[in-house]
């Protein structure tokens, strides 16, 4: 028999180091998660405010996060499933979606901190990247001007474990809440129309994806070539009176109507039950000795009757 060296011998294991659990789950690249919340030690206690994008099956998660000891803060959110409110019947997690929902996020943060009339960002979508720079810092923001008394609220992506490709889906939200009014550092080379190989940028096909021109193209291909899935299909944008050559158009009224009106709207309490019932009070040991005795009474008499009864009878 050839000889064997045991790698995972006693010294290997009692140097060995559980990982975290989220790292052991594979939920939390945590070497990501450390330069995204290390904070200069010269700003103090400043908050490092992260965009954090997270996509489910059906929809997409957009906050504003910053990182205590305790645990992380959410300062503000937005979830795809509003979007309905503002007129977008179907399709919550696509490129389009994504956008509106960074768009909402942004309006309703600035709102929230009064700084919505300072910073009313892109109203109309461009698909470029646009910069300013500071004349007495040199510091770059992410925006067409930037406002003498009150700077932009900037915050970094956090896109999680998700792949960074070119024309993914988190900078589709990255766009939206960009043009919303915040200051999130990025560049062009992960939009949708950059070409690595030409190290060109075609900012019109990034409009057209935001503006959901390759959901309007395949709606009309369906559409030619099966009908009855076309209609299973795209019920809920038929269901909306909304057909292959409509999509651009309900998206503009989505983003304003998402401009006119960011604020979340009230939850309404899911439990109209009677509450007006109360449990009883728990008696005391008199009470229930008490009505022992007036039960163990109402039996004798009751058997004092029948006794009486079998009597006359006899």
């Amino acid at each position: 028999m050839p000889f064997v060296k045991v790698i995972k011998n006693k010294q290997y294991f009692q140097g060995f180091q559980t990982k975290f659990r989220r790292r052991r789950e594979g939920k939390t690249d945590y070497r990501q998660r450390h330069k995204l919340i290390t904070q200069d030690k010269n700003k103090y206690k400043s908050p490092k405010y992260r965009l954090c994008v997270r996509f489910s099956n059906k929809y997409v998660l957009c906050q504003i996060i910053s990182a205590e000891i305790r645990g992380d803060i959410v300062l503000c959110s937005a979830h795809s499933k509003e979007l309905a409110k503002h007129g977008l019947p179907a399709g919550y997690k696509n490129y389009s979606a994504a956008y509106c929902t960074g768009l909402l996020l942004a309006r309703r943060l600035l709102k929230q901190l009064g700084m919505d009339e300072v910073y009313s960002g892109v109203e109309e979508v461009t698909g470029d990247v646009a910069t300013c720079e500071d004349e007495e810092t040199g510091r770059t923001f992410y925006m067409e001007e930037v406002d003498e008394e009150r700077r932009p609220f900037r915050a970094f992506l956090d896109v999680g474990i998700k792949n960074t490709t070119t024309g993914a889906r988190v900078f589709g939200a990255l766009k939206g809440a960009s043009d919303g009014g915040l200051d999130i550092p990025h560049n062009h080379k992960r939009f949708p129309g950059y070409s690595k190989d030409t190290k060109s940028f075609d900012a019109e096909g990034h409009v057209a994806r935001i503006m959901g021109e390759h959901i309007s193209e395949y709606m009309i291909e369906m559409l030619d070539d099966d009908e009855e899935k076309y209609k299973s299909h795209f019920s809920k944008y038929l269901a909306a009176d909304v057909d292959g050559e409509g999509i651009e158009d309900m998206l503009t009224k989505v983003h304003e109507s998402i401009r006119a009106n960011p604020e979340k709207s009230a939850r309404s309490t899911w439990y109209t039950g009677d509450k007006s019932f109360r449990k009883a009070t728990k008696k005391s040991y008199e009470d229930r000795k008490a009505d022992a005795a007036a039960k163990k009474t109402q039996i004798r008499a009751a058997v004092f009757d029948a006794e009486e009864e079998d009597e006359e009878d006899a």
